[in-house]
């Protein structure tokens, strides 16, 4: 099991906010997403544990590269995650970009590859195709990436590239493996064929044991073997109680006018994993536990990873390891104020899942008189 953290690049407090583009993203935060402010959450998780750091991108956040490269110089041995658009940059620039992290970082470089599931976004960066053709796009921009990656001059003539003489001037090395979302059955094609781990927000298990054997059948044929990711939120606390005490702080933070903003605005997506995030909870503040230990609150106002992992850190622990007997290796965990709930986590969840070293049998007793 690794584990990754997430900075928070639109602010961060004591409520849950928007990850990327809802009117809380523009709306004062306590503590703005300074250089300085991220500096600490990313050495906080540096320093509990943590492998890698995800960051978000949307119109209502700061470009991750920029970000994660300035973190880079204040970080040790942090990854990043870094998420970015397919539609908004030429998969040839992006291999460029690539390998100029991986030299200024020592390879310290993950990508988050994000199709785009709001219409009114992707055009408002001159984006105009529709769900299906997007991945479509997807699926040859990774192609493309890849063989710029191989440091052999190509040739490429598809539908939405076309490249002559294009690749690095030698292989790149390492090359950041490829973090995917997207949960329909185009996406899942795209994936099956060029991730490397599958990201999954936080559905019951059983749902996502679904999805892991769905993909599992799709990649088996193409001869590949996809690792598997859950973005989840994590409220822990020594008791059962507190935790819950705090989901519950955190739902009263949400004001039924915000509620009603987000879920408006997620209604216009085309998004297949927004869209059952939202039927989580149906934008009704009532029955939110939707698996034992699994909240649906979040989503009410936050795109995207809409639940929580939340009991004492032995529960959520259980939960955790419910989720690994489904093939989910990899866990992208965040917590508010993502400062003080890395450590907590760092401190109080990981040991925990650290399995105990083996113990050698205790000597038999020679037996005399």
């Amino acid at each position: 099991m690794r584990f990754h953290w997430f900075l928070p690049t639109t602010g961060d407090g004591h409520d849950v906010r928007s990850a990327i583009t809802t009117t809380d993203a523009f709306r004062p935060a306590a503590r703005p997403a300074t250089l300085g402010y991220l500096t600490q959450v990313a050495r906080a998780a540096e320093q509990a544990g943590f492998e890698g750091a995800l960051t978000p991108v949307g119109a209502g956040c700061p470009d991750p590269w920029i970000v994660c490269a300035a973190l880079a110089q204040h970080t040790d041995r942090l990854r990043t995650l870094v998420a970015f658009r397919t539609g908004y940059a030429l998969p040839t620039l992006l291999a460029q970009q690539a390998a100029a992290f991986q030299e200024i970082s020592g390879g310290r470089l993950l990508l988050n590859v994000v199709t785009g599931g709001d219409p009114v976004e992707q055009r408002a960066y001159g984006d105009f195709l529709d769900h299906d053709a997007r991945y479509a796009r997807t699926a040859e921009f990774l192609h493309v990436l890849r063989r710029s990656w191989d440091g052999v001059p190509f040739d490429h003539h598809g539908e939405h590239y076309r490249v002559e003489g294009g690749g690095l001037a030698g292989p790149l090395d390492p090359r950041p493996p490829l973090y995917f979302g997207g949960a329909s059955p185009a996406a899942e094609q795209v994936a099956a064929r060029h991730a490397d781990v599958v990201l999954m927000w936080g559905e019951p298990p059983a749902a996502v044991a679904e999805r892991v054997a769905r993909l599992r059948a799709l990649a088996a044929p193409l001869g590949r073997e996809l690792r598997y990711g859950l973005r989840v939120h994590v409220i822990a606390r020594d008791t059962n109680e507190a935790a819950w005490a705090e989901a519950d702080r955190l739902l009263a933070g949400m004001d039924p006018g915000r509620i009603a903003e987000a879920q408006r605005r997620f209604a216009r997506y085309d998004s297949v994993g927004q869209r059952r995030m939202v039927d989580l909870h149906a934008g009704g503040t009532r029955d939110l536990e939707i698996h034992p230990g699994l909240w649906a609150g979040v989503g009410l106002v936050r795109e995207g990873a809409g639940t929580a992992l939340v009991g004492s850190y032995d529960e959520v622990v259980t939960l955790l390891r419910e989720y690994a007997a489904t093939g989910v290796t990899e866990f992208v965990l965040s917590g508010w104020p993502h400062l003080e709930e890395a450590y907590r986590v760092g401190e109080y969840v990981l040991p925990r899942l650290t399995p105990e070293p083996a113990r050698e049998p205790a000597p038999a007793l020679a037996s005399g008189h």
